[in-house]
């Protein structure tokens, strides 16, 4: 059987409580840069991610009764974003009392649960002729994103062509994605 008699001076304690709280606020401070350096890595991997999965744009992005709400939602969102992003969509004319004379909503009925209740959603549109067109008809725009104000800041499709279309085979639209993975410009 051993037995060990240590004795520490004053000094030497004073040198052991040093170390030990040095050691300890190294390992703290390297656990620290370890976390910050794994979450910057985390973001460049979404960002690579957003990149490297991604579609070329066309010309002219097609909303789908799938993808409508979660671009009309982004493109609210984040305005400055899609200015100038050429779409294309059908809907039908609808209008509310306080709009000018070329503008119109292009909209769509999107189901709120599962009893087929719905609400209406759509685009502000400016189009020459707007006054011309029918409540309730539907037409199949193309058109440009732009910044408006309607009650606040808002986007508005400056439209370039539309044409008269008869309702499509499902004519609601889904409702907004947690899943969509927003990015720059509309696929």
């Amino acid at each position: 059987m051993f037995i060990y008699n240590i004795q520490f001076g004053k000094k030497r304690l004073g040198k052991i409580v040093i170390i030990l709280f040095s050691t300890i606020c190294l390992i703290l401070l390297a656990i620290s840069i370890s976390k910050i350096l794994g979450e910057i890595k985390e973001e460049k991997q979404k960002e690579l991610v957003k990149d490297d999965f991604s579609i070329p744009s066309p010309d002219i992005a097609e909303l789908t009764s799938e993808n409508y709400c979660n671009i009309l939602k982004e493109v609210h969102e984040d305005l400055n974003t899609y200015i100038g992003q050429k779409i294309t969509f059908t809907g039908y004319v609808y209008r509310v009392a306080d709009l000018k004379e070329n503008q119109f909503i292009l909209a769509r009925d999107m189901i709120i649960n599962s009893k087929n209740q719905s609400v209406v959603v759509g685009f502000l549109c400016e189009y020459g002729k707007a006054k011309e067109l029918i409540n309730d008809s539907w037409v199949k725009i193309t058109g440009t994103i732009t910044k408006g104000n309607y009650y606040g800041e808002i986007p508005i499709i400056k439209i370039d062509t539309l044409e008269e279309t008869s309702i499509p085979n499902n004519p609601f639209v889904t409702p907004p994605s947690d899943s969509y993975v927003p990015t720059s410009i509309i696929y």
